[in-house]
């Protein structure tokens, strides 16, 4: 049977505790959790959730990522996608060094083409093909633009550092997702994107949802809404505001505030039955299978799994759903089916998500927590288990 080495988020949240001079019972006492499950996450025996780390870290008043530290270093080698981050990091600083006279450049057409595509290779899962281009339509956008500045060129360039985020933030690399996320901001206020800025301001809140820090998220929710009500009521307006709803809904439910949850869920489902299907839009996947998918993302995150699972089970997705979003309702729905009982449908789940998006869940925090639960529950570990925890690194 696998199991936990020593350096573990447990071992790394009791280093924290003692910097801090807490006691097991006092950082408890500051927890939305029990002292009982505490102490077995930090002895290795129960997994730390997304929610119970970004607890910790607030509680800790430390960073996310002193608790989990650079995830997946070994696997990311193994696959040479720790390679392809080097360059990205690199492009991030070419933002205000003006046009490259050594560098050919691609007509504008064929760039904005490019960062499209690039989108859409992370939909699809693909990061490994679009963290190896990325670097380079960097380059020549933020030539391009600089070059001979328009609205297109910025709107692109800010969709590449909005790819940049996501690849990083899929690899562990928050830090470089934050400072992917700044460049987004610079490209957007020179390409005056209102639809573009909220997009970046969504997703600084789902930093901050992982930080554990949900009031600032609430709060760069409504100031992307505020920037929504600058725009025309145009379908890509209202595809953003119901994306907004969608990101505020989970915001709520790790608040365990039922009342805004219901609130946003509901703003979201009138937008969309009003749109229907917006998936093309900032590449957001909005419509009205995304609003059901948040629907039970919001019941996981509140740990109202008998209700998550029902809801799952009620759940038509689509073949033209983007992969990345497949994958993810499968690891919501593995860890969902975990939680009531479920281990074998647990199990199948994780193997269809890695079928279907193989890098994406195996660096996907959720997949790894699910996996690593199946194990300790497990009187005797099955070899697609084993095999399962052997491929994530557990």
């Amino acid at each position: 049977m696998p199991r936990l080495d020593d350096d573990h988020v447990g071992s790394r949240i009791r280093e924290q505790r003692k910097l801090a001079r807490l006691t097991l019972r006092q950082l408890a006492d500051r927890l939305p959790y029990s002292y009982s499950l505490l102490t077995q996450v930090e002895c290795g025996a129960r997994p730390a959730t997304a929610d119970f780390v970004a607890a910790c870290a607030h509680a800790l008043t430390v960073d996310v990522t002193a608790l989990t530290g650079q995830p997946y270093v070994t696997e990311l080698q193994r696959d040479r996608l720790a390679e392809l981050v080097r360059p990205i990091r690199e492009s991030l600083d070419l933002y205000d060094l003006g046009v490259n006279p050594d560098l050919v450049v691609r007509p504008t057409a064929e760039l904005v083409i490019e960062a499209d595509r690039l989108c859409s290779e992370v939909r699809a899962t693909h990061l490994r093909n679009a963290a190896r281009a990325l670097p380079g339509v960097i380059a020549e956008l933020t030539h391009a633009a600089w070059s001979t500045p328009s609205t297109q060129l910025w709107q692109a360039l800010a969709s590449t550092y909005r790819t940049a985020h996501d690849i990083t933030v899929k690899l562990g690399y928050y830090d470089l997702s934050a400072v992917a996320l700044d460049r987004m901001d610079w490209a957007a206020q020179r390409a005056s994107d209102p639809c573009v800025a909220a997009v970046r301001q969504y997703m600084r809140a789902l930093v901050y949802f992982r930080e554990g820090e949900y009031t600032i998220g609430q709060r760069l929710i409504a100031s992307g809404h505020g920037m929504i009500g600058q725009a025309e009521k145009t379908r890509e307006a209202l595809a953003v505001a119901g994306q907004l709803h969608l990101g505020a809904s989970v915001i709520a439910a790790r608040a365990d505030d039922v009342t805004a949850v219901v609130q946003h869920i509901t703003e979201a489902r009138i937008i969309a039955k009003r749109i229907g299907d917006a998936s093309e839009v900032h590449w957001l996947s909005f419509g009205p299978t995304n609003v059901a998918m948040h629907r039970m993302s919001a019941a996981v995150e509140m740990r109202h799994f008998d209700a998550a699972l029902k809801q799952a089970r009620k759940l038509k997705l689509p073949p033209s759903l983007a992969t990345s979003r497949r994958a993810h309702f499968l690891i919501d729905r593995a860890r969902t089916e975990m939680e009531t009982g479920h281990s074998d449908a647990a199990l199948d789940h994780l193997v269809e998500a890695r079928r279907t998006a193989p890098e994406q869940t195996r660096y996907h925090p959720a997949a790894r927590e699910t996996i690593s639960s199946l194990v300790h529950l497990a009187r005797r570990t099955p070899d697609t288990l084993n095999h399962m925890a052997s491929w994530v690194g557990l």
